[in-house]
């Protein structure tokens, strides 16, 4: 049978990254199951379209793309309360992010999602990882290393806040170009999950990796709503339903390959140290929370710190 649904998934890491294999079985399942009726394509690092992940998001909100992963600070851009996924030494574990994500706090976001035209799957949130400090010249040891410290950040109001709050200077570079900017001095050094260092070949520029642990990334799987809605009940159920096997297969994946990385990373020649998270804290502690709680809204910091407990 023709495929009677096509499109498109987006996610910005290479094909043989902790994403792309997961994705990839998710839409051939969903072919089968559907006897080819719905037939969604997955392009890896964004199908390498001009901008990259603010772009794609564009174009998923726009229609144009129909499936999209992406980190809550990126989704940020468009659906504010999305960056609290990304609030620093808030989560204890990536499962209790999870489990935050499908509880009432993942419904408040999705809620928000909604209104500007995006479906969130409930079980759609893939793991990252917490995210540590890779530095092409020097470990950082306290939050004192980082004064002047040309930090990468990807494009989200929290990164840019965090890094400069920490007495950085951050520079936004999509994951593309960041391994260029790395070898031509852009940037001293950029802060990932150990998954994303490997798969990215980061450790080619980064000699020293600095374990902080300083905020939980993942990406949230995503739809165009009206496209998501054009498709009839039984094919959305079938699309859920593997969006939460395939989903939980790719987090338990990541989860063990993150904690497999230190040595694996080490053996690379990666230099490790494990920083002192504490003075990180206290350098946020002063305006950095209570603006953030202004900005996300008292309903959705209620609801997070139902999940991990009090913040401020």
């Amino acid at each position: 049978m023709q495929a009677k649904y096509t499109g498109r998934q987006f996610h910005n890491q290479p094909e043989e990254s902790h994403t792309h294999g997961f994705l990839r079985d998710l839409w051939q399942a969903v072919r089968e199951q559907t006897d080819g009726v719905v037939d969604i394509a997955v392009h890896a690092q964004n199908g390498n379209v001009q901008g990259s992940d603010p772009q794609a998001l564009d174009m998923l909100v726009s229609g144009e793309l129909q499936f999209f992963c992406v980190m809550g600070g990126l989704l940020g851009r468009v659906v504010p309360v999305a960056e609290i996924q990304g609030l620093p030494f808030t989560y204890q574990s990536h499962a209790q992010v999870h489990q935050a994500m499908e509880g009432e706090l993942g419904d408040h976001i999705r809620r928000d999602m909604r209104a500007q035209g995006i479906h969130g799957f409930k079980y759609g949130v893939m793991e990252n990882g917490f995210r540590h400090i890779g530095g092409v010249h020097q470990p950082v040891n306290t939050v004192e290393d980082l004064a002047g410290y040309r930090m990468r950040i990807p494009a989200g109001q929290m990164f840019e806040d965090v890094f400069n709050a920490l007495g950085s200077t951050p520079v936004m570079v999509n994951i593309r170009e960041l391994p260029a900017a790395l070898r031509d001095g852009r940037v001293d050094g950029q802060e990932n999950p150990l998954v994303i260092t490997e798969f990215n070949k980061l450790y080619e520029t980064c000699k020293y990796m600095s374990l902080t642990g300083h905020l939980w990334s993942g990406f949230n799987l995503i739809s165009n709503l009206k496209y998501w809605e054009s498709l009839p009940e039984h094919l959305r159920e079938i699309i859920e339903r593997n969006v939460k096997v395939h989903v939980a297969r790719q987090r338990a994946f990541t989860d063990g390959f993150n904690r497999s990385l230190e040595t694996k990373l080490a053996e690379r020649g990666m230099i490790f140290n494990r920083a002192d998270a504490a003075s990180f804290r206290r350098a946020l502690a002063g305006g950095f929370y209570g603006r953030w709680k202004a900005q996300l809204g008292h309903q959705a910091w209620s609801l997070l710190e139902a999940q991990v407990g009090t913040l401020i």
